[in-house]
């Protein structure tokens, strides 16, 4: 088959890919400027725990035709007077559970969201809107924030959608919802700046816009949307001349010196001008993102693969997070899921592992971990956790963003409508297609039907209890014999690992990807060993607490480990832990968790003993003081 290049490099695909993408306006842009593509809806099955917690939120939340209705009824009894954020709980839930349809193909859930989608339909009113806000509320706290992610719901559905009218149905409904707000926010007379429609971070959480409107004007080709957008990313909030675009440009400053501080709200910002890049070829935005992420990467991630620990603010958080003053929430899951999507936007765009390693970080840590797998009633018994911790506490502590729904009930969260979105975008992130061949970011256990570059039909194995186990085996499945590229991630943690190709051996450099070119031919196989040997971290320490250097942490593999009290009498304690000067450490598997763990390993002391310790994932999960939990241990 002949292949094609387009202007930016990237393959053409013939045939599905190329169908898809374009059929898919919206993503379009994606052929000519990204690295890595997608697989397909319906090319990944799982059978790990990556399937497992799919399932397990489709199973409790998405499927739930009440909870769809009650955020509905928002909007047609516009319940957000107080200036609230209810109008952002339908958006967040839809496009979590299009990203979710993608993978599992439940037919169930397709009829619900198509309900819905018709649902919703319904409660626009007469001047276009789809806001929870009435009229003389309106351009006040939350409600373009809500509007965005209306759009986001429905252009996510948009993408899945099988019928063709419903297509011209939400089309023409999303154009008149933004051709009001364009009516309405800009610098034009009788106009408001998109900084003074919230009275919260100078309006960036109004400013994240941006995002559906780029892919709003690639949907529909209609210049007054990237004018628009264009608008918004020139005078978007300055908050006393602090310009987030300009500061992630000069790429010096990093964000929790910034005025504005709120981390999701920002995250949600870049996403928006990585989508304003694919659709002008501005390198100046790809450029400010992919500093915005170096410096977040450098200064706020934590150990669990989140950021904040002043609430949800950026606070230099990779020093803060042994701060033992700081009693108040924080690692908010709304942070985590957009820092997880923010990440794929840059690793799809990129190609770098770097985004890998940091998603891989975030899922098996921060975003498993949050959720409630055990079913706690606490926390109005969410599918997912609103805050994590790392200093000695306990799950469960709070409701992020919690809001009362119409009839004052009913109470729902941000991170409870957000978490599904990064659930369902992990089967997405493990494989992708590269312009010379096929790139593997995540190793997850299942099968994986992708192209290869002359786009002959491809089927990848992968056999693995990773992240518990180190050893890897991925068997190639194809008709006939071929040269292209398979892409294998080697983690920065994974110092020595060893990968075999038909019996050549290979010692790859950790942190990149390990790129094996030859030609492949049904019943190759490829081993690869990780290296997943343990090690302590030590914490950077930050000037307000003077114990904050007092602390220790274990990781193995990609895994954070974690003390549980429903384990350790000894939780909280100092410890003394026996490791050699290269932070190695020797730890011991053991099985006297009576619930559920993905591992749990002795880990020695000093003075012979030992103390137990669970993959971070696993522990809290009770949501009580049953479980209190600690990633950071004091030391003696």
């Amino acid at each position: 088959m002949t292949e094609r290049r387009c202007e930016g490099g990237f393959f053409l695909f013939a045939g599905a890919y190329e169908e898809y993408y374009k059929k898919n306006r919206q993503y379009t842009a994606c052929l000519k400027n990204d690295a890595l593509l997608c697989c397909l809806p319906g090319s990944v099955s799982l059978r790990g725990i990556e399937d497992r917690m799919v399932r397990f939120i489709e199973e409790v939340q998405l499927l739930d035709v009440g909870l769809w209705r009650a955020f509905v009824d928002q909007f047609k009894e516009m319940t957000d007077g107080d200036l609230g954020w209810r109008g952002e709980y339908w958006g967040k839930l839809m496009r979590g559970a299009c990203i979710t349809w993608k993978y599992t193909q439940n037919d169930k859930l397709y009829q619900i969201l198509e309900d819905t989608i018709c649902d919703m339909l319904g409660a626009q009113d007469e001047l276009g809107r789809f806001s929870t806000y009435p009229t003389d509320r309106e351009y006040q706290g939350w409600d373009v924030w809500c509007r965005k992610y209306v759009l986001l719901g429905f252009l996510h559905f948009h993408e899945i959608c099988k019928s063709d009218a419903l297509k011209e149905r939400i089309v023409h409904a999303l154009r008149k919802h933004l051709d009001y707000i364009v009516s309405k926010v800009g610098r034009g007379k009788n106009q408001i700046p998109i900084g003074r429609t919230s009275n919260f971070w100078f309006g960036a959480n109004s400013l994240s816009i941006l995002e559906p409107v780029v892919r709003m004007f690639q949907l529909t080709g209609d210049r007054k949307y990237l004018d628009f957008a264009e608008y918004l990313v020139t005078d978007g909030p300055d908050g006393d001349g602090n310009q987030i675009f300009e500061l992630a440009y000069e790429g010096k400053l990093p964000p929790y010196q910034w005025n504005i501080r709120k981390a999701y709200e920002i995250m949600s910002c870049f996403e928006g001008a990585l989508e304003y890049y694919r659709a002008t070829g501005n390198e100046k935005y790809k450029t400010a993102a992919v500093n915005f992420a170096r410096l977040v990467m450098e200064t706020d991630v934590t150990l669990i693969g989140c950021c904040g620990c002043e609430h949800e603010k950026f606070d230099h958080s990779a020093a803060t997070q042994t701060d033992g003053t700081n009693t108040i929430i924080m690692q908010e899951t709304c942070v985590t899921v957009t820092w997880i999507k923010l990440c794929f936007q840059l690793l799809r765009l990129t190609g770098d592992s770097v985004y890998a390693d940091e998603i891989e970080k975030s899922v098996y840590n921060a975003l498993y971990g949050a959720v409630n797998t055990e079913k706690s009633k606490n926390n109005c018994g969410f599918p997912f956790d609103s805050y994590s911790p790392l200093i000695l506490n306990k799950r469960g502590r709070a409701v992020g963003g919690e809001q009362r729904l119409a009839d004052g009930t009913v109470l729902y969260g941000c991170c409870a409508a957000i978490g599904a979105a990064g659930i369902g975008l992990v089967p997405e992130i493990c494989m992708q297609q590269s312009r010379d061949g096929i790139t593997v970011n995540l190793y997850a256990d299942g099968e994986y039907i992708l192209k290869t570059p002359l786009n002959n039909d491809i089927r990848l194995k992968t056999e693995t209890d990773y992240p518990v186990g180190g050893n890897i085996k991925i068997s190639v499945e194809t008709a006939g014999k071929e040269e292209f590229e398979i892409a294998l991630r080697i983690p920065r943690y994974s110092e020595h690992a060893i990968i075999t190709v038909a019996d050549r051996q290979i010692k790859p450099q950790a942190g990149e990807y390990c790129r094996i070119k030859r030609r492949w031919s049904c019943g190759d196989v490829i081993m690869i060993d990780m290296d997943m040997k343990p090690h302590v971290i030590h914490p950077i320490g930050c000037e307000q607490d003077k114990n904050s250097k007092n602390y220790i942490a274990v990781k193995y593999g990609p895994l954070v480990l974690a003390r549980d009290a429903r384990l350790n009498c000894d939780i909280g304690e100092k410890v003394s832990l026996d490791y050699n000067g290269a932070d190695k450490i020797r730890l011991k598997k053991c099985n006297t968790a009576d619930f559920s763990v993905l591992c749990e390993f002795e880990v020695p002391l000093t003075d012979g003993r030992s103390t137990r310790m669970i993959d971070y994932q696993s522990a809290g999960k009770t949501w009580d003081e049953r479980s209190l939990t600690e990633v950071w241990m004091p030391v003696k």
